[in-house]
């Protein structure tokens, strides 16, 4: 996930940095080369000699949803001192997007060193994090399912993701839900809106669009959109990429979307 969110980010213009682990294998020079093809920065992606790279294997149906099972491999090898080191080095704004396939004491030690940054807390699959991590979020970034899980609620319109959305206990600075091809809703303090799917698309594959539209909601805050404009540019980010096969072959370019929201013109 994380790397599909540092494309996804990177083919809309933001700066991005990818913090991981890979193994010494052909899959993990692989990912090394497409993100560097990408135009990610990778010096602090450390290669493991000990572990394989982690996999993910995808399968879609008629419909174009998705099962995937995740192979964790090298990403659990991704410690709480390394992430602390990164991050405390990291520019004052900086966005840091942070998900779950990784050690929670890792997800932790990330938002909790996060000093002058903005955390996108993409809390997938959904783990148990301390109380202190949840509140720096902002946002924290949920899918139907995932809003369920956390709160008992069966997520299936947007007046359903808002009443989620305030239910969430402790609560983040922000919060977003999406709800597929029903768009995404938002929450900030007692503040809320809604962002619908702009032009609807023949779903082809649904592998990536949670990470395609994390990636383009965090490249537009960190442009200085405010969460309402950025979570709009994630849900076009999110629709482009259904209606193309793959992952991080179907995530868009600026030319796609157009103009990436913000104040920011770095």
């Amino acid at each position: 996930k994380g790397a599909n969110q540092a494309v996804a980010a990177s083919r809309l213009g933001a700066r991005v940095s990818f913090v991981g682990c890979v193994g010494d294998d052909p899959d993990g020079a692989l990912m090394l080369r497409e993100l560097r093809a990408e135009g990610v920065e990778i010096s602090d992606t450390t290669v493991l000699h000990d572990v394989e790279t982690g996999r993910a294997f995808v399968w879609v149906d008629d419909r174009g949803e998705n099962s995937i099972a995740v192979v964790a491999g090298a990403n659990f090898r991704l410690s709480a001192a390394k992430v602390e080191r990164t991050v405390r080095r990291t520019e004052p704004g900086t966005v840091l997007v942070v998900q779950c396939e990784i050690p929670v004491a890792t997800i932790e030690a990330a938002i909790l060193a996060s000093t002058g940054t903005r955390v996108v807390l993409n809390l997938a699959p959904v783990v148990r994090l301390c109380d202190d991590a949840i509140r720096r979020a902002d946002p924290l970034v949920l899918n139907a399912a995932e809003a369920t899980a956390l709160t008992g609620i069966d997520v299936r319109s947007s007046d359903d993701a808002l009443r989620a959305a305030r239910e969430l206990h402790p609560r983040p600075r922000s919060t977003v839900i999406t709800i597929g091809a029903g768009g995404a809703v938002w929450v900030k303090g007692s503040r809320s809106g809604y962002c619908p799917v702009r032009d609807r698309v023949a779903v082809v594959d649904s592998t990536g669009a949670g990470d395609a539209f994390v990636g383009a909601l965090s490249a537009a805050l960190a442009r200085g959109a405010d969460l309402t404009a950025a979570v709009a540019y994630g849900v076009h980010a999110g629709s482009y990429a259904v209606a193309r096969p793959g992952a991080q072959a179907s995530y868009a370019r600026i030319r796609d979307l157009g103009a990436v929201p913000g104040l920011s013109t770095s």
